[in-house]
């Protein structure tokens, strides 16, 4: 299917760039992306990738907009207070570009129901606060096959990784790519969320954006994939380092 006139406009700058051009404009078109958590990581990811022009968001989130969310998280406004966060965020989205669509759940992530909440989605999002969150997510993407897009923000400090171990199942360990339980392998004892720590909000945007960016390589092919390289950003100083990421053949999830 070729692009609108409409289309060619909105999307003159990426149909310029060689990495992407037409066909990569239609593969975001045509691509479902799953964003669990639409809070401070989320939420600017969100808006990246409708403007971008992702044709499908599926929003999994079950919490509503508080006072407090709203010194990090742009996707809302003071008068969403109260508002559940996939009603008023999709509210906003589908004001950004006619072009996509929005499936909105209203419900938590849990191991009893992350494979039906991410199935049909070719990437899925990872921008929660919890520890148990994540290990569903990434134990579901590695059973479904999907590339798992994650970041974790706290205090100053960040890091963005992409997990694509469904995707190498039953290869040689030397060819398999590691999955996020590869990387924590056990649940902390203690877990500090950025309720119970702090967060700097502009930090959150940050990674948001670094989310969405990620996204976008993974769907058009452009560019180095972060899998097996986790990025960690320290946002006093504005260092940031990627370290190698190994598959671990003891894990609980992709290990065998």
């Amino acid at each position: 299917m070729s692009l609108t006139p409409q289309q060619l406009e909105r999307y003159a700058r990426h149909i310029m760039l060689r990495e992407i051009g037409g066909p990569g404009q239609q593969r975001l078109l045509n691509a479902r992306v799953a964003l669990v958590g639409l809070g401070a990581l989320g939420g600017p990811a969100a808006l990246y990738l409708a403007a971008a022009g992702v044709g499908t968001l599926r929003l999994i989130d079950d919490d509503s907009v508080s006072l407090s969310n709203l010194q990090r998280q742009v996707l809302f406004t003071t008068s969403d207070v109260g508002r559940p966060k996939t009603e008023a965020g999709g509210e906003r989205l589908a004001g950004i570009n006619p072009d996509l669509k929005i499936e909105t759940r209203a419900v938590r992530l849990s191991p009893e129901n992350a494979e039906n909440l991410l199935a049909g989605a070719d990437i899925v999002i990872d921008g929660s606060d919890s520890f148990a969150t994540r290990f569903a997510v990434n134990a579901a993407c590695h059973e479904l096959g999907l590339p798992l897009v994650s970041g974790a923000v706290g205090r100053w400090n960040a890091q963005v990784s992409c997990f694509k171990s469904g995707q190498t199942k039953g290869q040689p360990l030397a060819a398999r790519l590691p999955c996020y339980r590869c990387l924590v392998s056990d649940m902390p004892e203690t877990e500090e969320t950025c309720a119970m720590v702090g967060v700097v909000g502009p930090l959150t945007g940050i990674i948001g954006a670094r989310l969405a960016l990620e996204t976008v390589k993974e769907i058009t092919g452009a560019g180095q994939s972060m899998a097996g390289r986790l990025w960690l950003f320290d946002g006093l100083s504005g260092d940031s380092r990627t370290v190698t990421l190994k598959a671990d053949p003891k894990c609980a999830v992709c290990g065998c």
